[in-house]
């Protein structure tokens, strides 16, 4: 029972998660909604401009939280309704306090650990271990893996709660600044007066911070490449 207790936040907040997924509370905010629904939005950001982003940064901390997939949607349109600056320093409040709260139920839920743990704590354990700082901010800095299972192998590994915070804040908001990009530039690009189709991808202000995530979600095989060459003599 008291293995039960202690998992009941984790559990509490994975069924959260499945529920407003499966509801489609969330299908208003896929790109081509967002884009077609342009003008609203901004009605609405100028009408209760505190509200707006107050109600933002609780649906991504939700998001975040619970593990619901494609929160970088949620981030695009922080970029479209509020511009780049604002709409980054929401994503990323947003982004860490919904990471805490999924960080604390998790090492709730798994207290000391186990012998035996995941495969992907196995991988992680080494590198965690002998450079926990720079490997920690590596891991919240680079796209590896979802956000929201890298947050869940940190709790498994006790990582500090200082570093945990420090790392997610400092990694996050070098992906939420390209990724608020992409809304932000979907909103200028817009009202220049580019088609809602497939060549809104092409402008130069989406282009650019994509191709800007692109190369940063290819970070780790560049280092696996260093790290493989053989050293000379």
């Amino acid at each position: 029972m008291s293995r039960w207790r202690a998992a009941l936040p984790l559990l509490l907040l994975v069924a959260t998660g499945i529920v407003l997924f499966s509801s489609g509370a969330f299908d208003r905010l896929s790109p081509t909604n967002l884009v077609a629904d342009q003008d609203m939005l901004h009605a609405m950001v100028a009408a209760s401009p505190v509200s707006t982003r107050l109600a933002f940064i609780g649906l991504l901390t939700m998001a975040v939280s619970t593990g619901i997939p494609g929160t970088v949607v949620i981030i695009f349109a922080g970029g479209l309704m509020f511009g780049l600056v604002d709409g980054a320093i929401c994503s990323t409040i947003g982004l860490v306090l919904g990471s805490l709260l999924l960080f604390l139920a998790s090492r709730y839920a798994f207290g000391a650990g186990s012998k035996h743990p995941p495969l992907l704590v196995e991988r992680l354990r080494h590198g965690f271990g002998s450079h926990p700082v720079s490997y920690t901010l590596f891991l919240r800095l680079v796209p590896v893996l979802p956000f929201g299972g890298m947050t869940v192998a940190l709790a498994w590994l006790r990582c500090p709660l200082w570093l945990f915070l420090g790392a997610t804040a400092a990694g996050g908001a070098v992906t939420t600044v390209f990724e608020t990009s992409i809304g932000a530039g979907l909103d200028v690009a817009m009202a220049q007066g580019q088609p809602l189709d497939a060549s809104l991808l092409l402008n130069h202000h989406v282009l650019i911070p994509m191709g800007a995530l692109a190369l940063l979600a290819l970070l780790p095989l560049l280092v696996g490449r260093l790290r493989g060459r053989p050293r000379s003599p």
